[in-house]
């Protein structure tokens, strides 16, 4: 199981390793061509992990929002998902409020952070010791009368012939070269150094250091270092003969600077001496011809960037958002809202919550956190909300609101379906509320995730279903939870479900096929991981539990449910909305 905090490293990592594969089996059909065609392949594949694949699918998400069918993601769409996601964090419940004493910080976030701080400063520090060498010898460098199309320093270090700098570059030859190699020997120097000037070498070298320092932990960045520095020497051997000079001059010039100097201490001042020698000077005194790209191969590499391009755009559009703007019913028709609303912050400190609708049909709440107004205006669960600041969870307000003017509705008298349909209004209220208070703005997202399917076990229901009120004008029925112990009076099993999801952390489906109001009661031992239990989303007060939790000798909730009420939970996937909140706000006070 994948820590939330990590998935989206892991899934660009592995998204990254993928591209630096593929780009590798490029290399393999080029491998009679000239060199810098592979070096900018390994050069693509190590800019690759500067590069998230998800600003490219959010660029597809953005374009496709507009036209987006409003629908669960496809088959296709969703394999794409798993494959290009495969550390993708499972949902996870969040309690519906906070406990009495709150939950110490995860300490492994930050100390993953402070391992990776310091890998990237010991790398950073590294080359920076380096480049202050290198520096120190350019100062203490004069100028040198030399044909070049760049400046020309004479340094005391024994470094070997180099360019140094990025944008104004400068070639470094050390003191004295020109009586320890013979004039030919030089002029082979010369031209290898000034192939890195006009193909920029230094600055592709820079960039890829980079890459190895943010992505220190990864063998791979090394690996592509080393195969980069291998192809950028093999293509100036090949300019440098092609030029016209002699195998067997350009292969001793080299040896001889090996012979007199040291290598280049920093990948971005190119030398001459980099990469394996042996395989070096083997190649250049074989002149093995390197050909051009032909039309077909050109093709290969057309295609494969379009490609590497295009997919995740295309799978941004496959999963684009059916809107990105606050959620409003599919019509023109503004939603219903009160005609007037107080919201006040609360700061008592108390843990009690209660939500409640007086007969007049007004909106009560008192200590409420906004995720859990959230997940009450939309009718989803604490672990289908993601996005927004920490405060959406600890501030607590104190919300009171009347509807716009109209007959005042006694709730304890209306049906159970006219009780859904006053409920459905209420949540449409509060929506339009939280937009225009707290400024809210979020969109839906689908995802396969893991669901728990509720069935009828073998053994047959064990639910005793009553007539509508015949116990308790509440249409909805009544729900009281402890921790470890539920009891429902003339229950729905679709509010059943809902308490279920957030309990487990994941979304429960009814497919019991039980349609009736049942009064059951249901006692298990808390899994001690979960969040502490509060009362279901219905109406009522809602408060914490202070009952102590059961003995641990008791049944599983699985165990429970299936003794119990002679239903069973089974484990399957299903495509589950999720709420992205995009922008929230504190309201103002009134």
């Amino acid at each position: 199981m994948t820590p939330t905090y990590l998935s989206p490293v892991l899934n660009h990592v592995w998204q990254s390793t993928l591209f630096a594969a593929a780009a590798g089996l490029l290399t393999l059909a080029l491998r009679n061509n000239h060199a810098r065609a592979r070096y900018w392949l390994w050069l693509t594949a190590s800019v690759k992990f500067l590069i998230p694949f998800s600003l490219l699918v959010a660029m597809g998400s953005h374009f496709g929002s507009s036209t987006a069918p409003a629908s669960s993601a496809s088959g296709l769409s969703i394999a794409m998902d798993q494959m290009s996601r495969p550390f993708t964090a499972p949902a996870v419940s969040v309690p519906t409020a906070p406990m009495t004493l709150p939950s110490a910080e995860n300490p492994i976030p930050i100390i993953l952070f402070a391992i990776w701080i310091c890998g990237f400063l010991t790398v950073a520090l590294f080359w920076w010791v380096r480049w202050r060498r290198i520096r120190a010898a350019v100062r203490a460098g004069s100028p040198l009368a030399l044909q070049a199309d760049v400046p020309v320093l004479s340094s005391p270090a024994l470094l070997e012939p180099g360019i140094f700098g990025i944008f104004r570059p400068v070639l470094l030859l050390p003191e004295g070269i020109t009586n320890r190699l013979a004039p030919e020997h030089l002029k082979a120097i010369l031209a290898h150094e000034l192939c890195h000037v006009r193909h920029r070498d230094n600055l592709t070298a820079a960039l890829h250091m980079v890459v190895e320092a943010i992505f220190w932990f990864h063998p791979l960045v090394w690996w592509l270092g080393v195969r980069l520095i291998e192809e950028r020497e093999r293509a100036c051997d090949e300019e440098v003969l092609r030029l016209g000079n002699a195998p067997q001059v350009y292969a001793e010039s080299i040896l001889k600077t090996c012979q007199y100097y040291l290598e280049s201490p920093l990948v971005c001042m190119s030398g001459v001496t980099g990469s394996d020698l042996k395989k070096r000077v083997v190649r250049i005194m074989t002149q093995r011809v390197a050909h051009r790209l032909d039309f077909g191969r050109k093709l290969l590499l057309a295609v494969a960037g379009m490609a590497a391009l295009a997919a995740p755009i295309v799978f941004g559009l496959l999963n684009a958002p059916p809107s990105r703007a606050q959620s409003q019913p599919a019509s023109s028709a503004p939603l219903p809202s009160f005609e007037v609303a107080s919201v006040k912050p609360n700061h008592s400190g108390s843990n009690n919550v209660s939500i409640s609708l007086p007969p007049s049909g007004r909106f009560v709440a008192t200590n409420i956190p906004l995720r859990m107004l959230i997940r009450m205006a939309y009718k989803v669960q604490n672990f289908q909300i993601t996005g927004g600041p920490g405060w959406i969870n600890s501030d607590k307000f104190d919300i009171e609101a009347k509807p716009e003017s109209s007959p005042a509705v006694d709730i304890r008298k209306l049906t159970r379906d006219q009780f859904d349909a006053f409920q459905e209004q209420q949540r449409l209220r509060v929506q339009a509320l939280l937009a225009d208070r707290f400024e809210l703005k979020l969109h839906r997202d689908t995802k396969e995730l893991p669901v728990y399917a509720l069935v009828v076990a073998k053994s047959g229901s064990k639910l005793h279903e009553v007539a509508p009120g015949s116990t308790t004008p509440n249409p909805q029925g009544r729900m009281q939870m402890m921790r470890g112990e539920l009891t429902g009076h003339e229950v729905k099993l679709s509010f059943l479900t809902s308490v279920l999801s957030n309990e487990l952390g994941r979304t429960v489906i009814d497919k019991t096929g039980l349609n009736g109001a049942y009064d059951f009661t249901l006692k298990w031992t808390p899994d001690e991981s979960q969040g502490r239990m509060f009362k279901g989303p219905g109406p009522g007060p809602e408060s914490p539990d202070s009952a102590p939790p059961p003995e641990s000798s008791g049944p599983s909730i699985f165990t429970a449910i299936q003794e119990q009420l002679g239903l069973k939970l089974e484990s399957t996937k299903g495509p589950v909305e999720i709420l992205v909140i995009d922008q929230v706000e504190r309201p103002t006070e009134n």
